[in-house]
């Protein structure tokens, strides 16, 4: 392989751009509400310490493999992990754990796409005034409603897969970089406003004692591994998405230093989320909580009790999709590019293609939460639920497990030494002793956690 091999997609326009792109990849749904929930409810401070302890032990070097993986190769990640076993003198069955990223990627936007669809809608909903003074049941039957009404949720739907088809048919600088360059500075003051706003609703310290108070009689044994777990999830590994972008990253670019800043923005995002959410909630006497029911019932609830609560909520489902948005790019790039570089059609076509595929699966998550809610698919679970337990459970960390092992043992030593070319040969055996040894050992244990997590409680009577 020749070693200043380029992507026939283009490069990024600078590393600043390949981290706010790659910031955008990893920040999500669940760094909304997910994240400063967990933590809250996980011993606040003490939580967050672990957490931070599990992103540089499994989070830093799985990424750090992926994206020298990614600019190594030059490729989506099939044909770059192809090419790279080739290099290696390794098996050529290197190139499936391209494939099962690949797809795992458009499987989760097949899914992710209509509940971020939940979230466009709700912008006009709290900007429209609907909730303004609505009590709980008021709140709760209008979500309700949204679930039970396949006509809207596939509507919603098709206008968010619209949305990220035409960025991602635009190519990586007229498309990708472009959007990014915008989504991410709008995602960023959002929030800064959102967190402003926060600051005055007169619970800002309970929301932030929920958020940071060092309470270890909250951390569990249970808790560092759920810390574990969303330490993985929350960076986008195993999916393809930052080994994709990783191949559009300039040479020159460290990517050590890089990958410590995209996890340290992804991080301070969660938390900034939680400064700007729990207080909002704590203000109107509310209990905080998980998943939807945090987003779409409590949270609307709230603005519509507050003076201004129709233009901040509208702000705030604004954030949400634009989070949503730019992670949705991320997860059908690496097919598209697989498609461009094969010359099966160009990359509008492929766009549309896998767009189209993407979509068509996505009526199975709709049909999920209404005429089709009692039709089982994966061990009993319906449509939606199946796809998230595959995907989250099973593909992802299996993903993340054998890119560790690819980088560490697979890889020949010079090539990835010229890649990660870092100044202090410690902290590259650091790494080095991390990636081979220790980040596999947490995704396996993460792997049989979430996979025989009751039978593992009911053994240990938690």
């Amino acid at each position: 392989m020749a070693a200043e091999k380029q992507s026939i997609h283009g490069v990024w326009g600078s590393r600043w751009i390949f981290i706010l792109a790659a910031t955008g990849s990893a920040v999500g749904l669940g760094n909304i509400w997910k994240f400063p929930y967990i933590a809250g409810e996980n011993g606040g401070g003490a939580f967050v310490l672990v957490y931070l302890l599990c992103i540089a032990i499994v989070g830093i070097p799985i990424m750090m493999g992926e994206v020298l993986i990614g600019r190594r190769g030059r490729n989506s990640p099939i044909n770059a992990m192809r090419a790279l076993a080739l290099e290696a003198q390794a098996s050529p069955f290197w190139k499936y754990v391209g494939w099962m990223g690949a797809i795992a990627g458009l499987l989760i936007l097949s899914y992710y796409s209509v509940i971020a669809g939940w979230a466009i809608i709700y912008i006009f909903r709290l900007g429209s005034g609907q909730f303004e003074s609505a009590d709980a049941a008021t709140v709760q039957n209008a979500f309700d409603g949204l679930l039970a009404d396949p006509i809207m949720l596939t509507a919603l739907h098709t206008l968010f897969m619209v949305m990220t088809m035409v960025v991602v048919a635009r190519g990586v600088n007229r498309g990708l970089e472009a959007a990014i360059r915008i989504l991410m500075p709008a995602l960023f003051v959002l929030l800064a406003i959102l967190l402003g706003y926060s600051v005055t609703s007169g619970a800002f310290e309970q929301g932030a004692k929920f958020l940071f108070d060092f309470d270890f009689s909250k951390l569990s044994s249970e808790s560092i591994l759920i810390a574990l777990g969303h330490a993985f999830f929350t960076l986008s590994l195993g999916m393809g998405a930052i080994m994709v972008y990783g191949a559009y990253m300039p040479k020159k670019a460290s990517i050590g230093s890089t990958v410590l800043i995209v996890a340290g923005m992804d991080t301070l995002v969660a938390l900034v989320a939680g400064l700007a959410i729990f207080p909002i909630v704590f203000a109107n006497n509310m209990e905080p909580g998980a998943g939807p029911g945090l987003l779409f019932v409590t949270l609307p609830i709230a603005f519509g009790q507050m003076p201004g609560g129709m233009i901040f909520g509208s702000l705030f489902f604004l954030l949400v999709t634009f989070a949503a948005w730019s992670s949705s790019i991320s997860l059908i790039e690496p097919l598209v590019a697989w498609v461009v570089e094969k010359g099966l059609m160009n990359r509008n076509k492929a766009a549309l293609l896998l767009g189209v595929i993407t979509w068509s699966l996505g009526l199975g998550t709709v049909v999920s939460f209404n005429v089709g809610s009692d039709v089982s698919f994966l061990m009993g679970k319906n449509f939606f639920d199946s796809l998230d337990y595959l995907t989250a459970n099973i593909m992802l960390p299996l993903g993340g497990l054998l890119v560790a092992i690819f980088a560490g043992w697979t890889m020949k030593r010079t090539t990835v030494e010229k890649e990660l070319n870092m100044a202090s040969y410690g902290v590259y055996a650091l790494w080095t002793i991390t990636v081979r040894l220790i980040s596999p050992a947490a995704v396996i244990v993460v792997m049989i956690w979430t996979l025989f997590q009751e039978q593992i409680k009911a053994m240990l009577g938690w």
